[in-house]
């Protein structure tokens, strides 16, 4: 029998025979000695797979361990980089600038209205595409931010976070064997979620120090047999923005071929460098383009997992129809606390670049004085460095060395592409972390990493 992962390792459990038992065995004409119940102990339970089963060894004797069972779409894809990173850290103490949460809390306006919203009652199943106040308040920060008019019962739907906005798009609108082209380097979630859809998946790479779009790569992979192109703008993990050039070229091949676009721009508050353009805003492509979002990054909530789709009627329908068997519904209370926090004034979008220009360069300066080659980041909360200069054969053992001897945590990029060579020699910072956190690890860097 297989057991779950997530028992306690120490813990031993022992099911007992409940009387009522008796009397069900009496109304069904068998004897209570007859039915089987087993002695789990969890203590024997392994979450490691191996290549045979092997025999593991408890107190109360030999215990049959099972491999790791997963479907052979998923079998690639090991736990995610985020949470290897974040596990090391908290086992040796050392300070996290690689998962993209802040160690701050968001503004207490929105918190309030989700306490109230509770208070209120607002705590049963939300309407499967959104509560209407959500919706319209997506609805008027998109015309805001784009000058696009959308309607909010039909061109928008809410989802538990981008990365469900992500798979509901995929699943919605990619069938087995359509070829979907990627920018590597690219957030993981989505090869996996591709993966899922069955689709073919074709990756051009955006190369430092810029990461400029390979127009020409792009001309080249690109034909009628494109289904989509999934673009990140702010880009993670690199920080790059699109330029306006650059989405007109990727818009003129869309049209050209009739390709649909995938948007994610969940750090399109976080622009420094220049204005951040939503691809759906330039002609001819909104009627093509599915622009995905999220509140988590905006507003230092990342827990609450908000996150919608904004899509023509023609294509939101299969976002809808994956959105309804993924999750049905996403939090209500924290929709209500969305739709107060979307309808701010822009100067909470002003403070929140000067402070994040603030943590940027801190973390920035550091970086070049410790020794790294620091990549130019036009938007996100990351950086990315060469590593190299330290001595290190690749990413992986870098990040390991840096959080075992220094006690600070990257991330390595080699899993944001599918040629994992093409990303040893990078990793990945965040700044979304308070200043004296970010000041803390730079001291420590300083001090123990030694180029070798």
């Amino acid at each position: 029998m297989l057991l779950p992962a997530c028992f306690i390792p120490s813990l031993r459990i022992t099911l007992s025979k409940p009387s009522s038992w008796t009397n069900i065995a009496a109304k069904n004409n068998c004897s209570i000695s007859s039915i089987s119940y087993p002695n789990f102990r969890a203590s024997s339970v392994s979450t490691f797979s191996t290549a045979n089963e092997a025999t593991a060894m408890s107190q109360d004797g030999p215990i049959q361990q099972h491999p790791l069972q997963v479907a052979k779409r998923l079998e690639k894809f090991k736990t995610t980089i985020f949470t290897q990173m974040s596990s090391l850290a908290i086992k040796h103490n050392a300070i996290n600038l690689g998962q993209g949460f802040p160690n701050f809390d968001g503004p207490d306006f929105v918190k309030d209205a989700a306490i109230q919203a509770i208070k209120d009652g607002k705590n049963q199943y939300a309407r499967g595409y959104g509560v209407p106040d959500l919706n319209s308040a997506i609805a008027s920060r998109f015309q805001k931010d784009t000058g696009l008019i959308v309607n909010p019962e039909t061109e928008i739907t809410v989802t538990s976070g981008c990365t469900e906005a992500i798979a509901a798009t995929i699943l919605g609108l990619i069938n087995p064997g359509d070829e979907v082209i990627l920018f590597a380097p690219f957030y993981d979630s989505y090869e996996a979620t591709l993966s899922m859809a069955g689709a073919k998946i074709t990756c051009i790479t955006l190369h430092p120090p810029d990461f400029a779009l390979p127009i020409d790569t792009l001309k080249s992979k690109i034909s009628k047999k494109t289904r989509a192109i999934l673009l990140n703008t702010p880009h993670n993990p690199t920080g790059k923005m699109f330029t306006k050039n650059e989405l007109q070229q990727i818009a003129d091949l869309c049209i050209e071929n009739d390709v649909l676009v995938f948007s994610d721009e969940v750090y399109d508050k976080l622009a420094f460098e220049m204005d951040h353009i939503s691809i759906a805003s330039i002609p001819g492509m909104y009627e093509r383009t599915v622009t995905m979002n999220s509140l988590g990054k905006t507003f230092s909530l990342t827990g609450w997992k908000i996150g919608w789709a904004i899509a023509p009627p023609h294509l939101l329908w299969g976002v809808k129809q994956a959105h309804s068997y993924l999750t049905f519904a996403t939090s209500t209370p924290m929709q209500y606390a969305a739709a107060v926090a979307l309808s701010t004034p822009d100067a909470y979008y002003e403070e929140l670049r000067k402070d994040y220009r603030a943590k940027k360069e801190i973390l920035v300066e550091g970086l070049k004085a410790v020794g790294f080659r620091v990549f130019p980041s036009s938007g996100t909360y990351f950086v990315v460095v060469d590593h190299t200069v330290f001595g290190l054969p690749d990413d992986v053992a870098f990040c390991e060395y840096l959080i075992k001897e220094v006690g600070v945590v990257a991330i390595p990029t080699s899993v944001f592409y599918l040629d994992k060579e093409e990303g040893k020699n990078l990793v990945r910072f965040t700044f979304c972390k308070d200043e004296g956190t970010l000041r803390s690890a730079v001291e420590r860097m300083k001090e123990r990493l030694v180029r070798k």
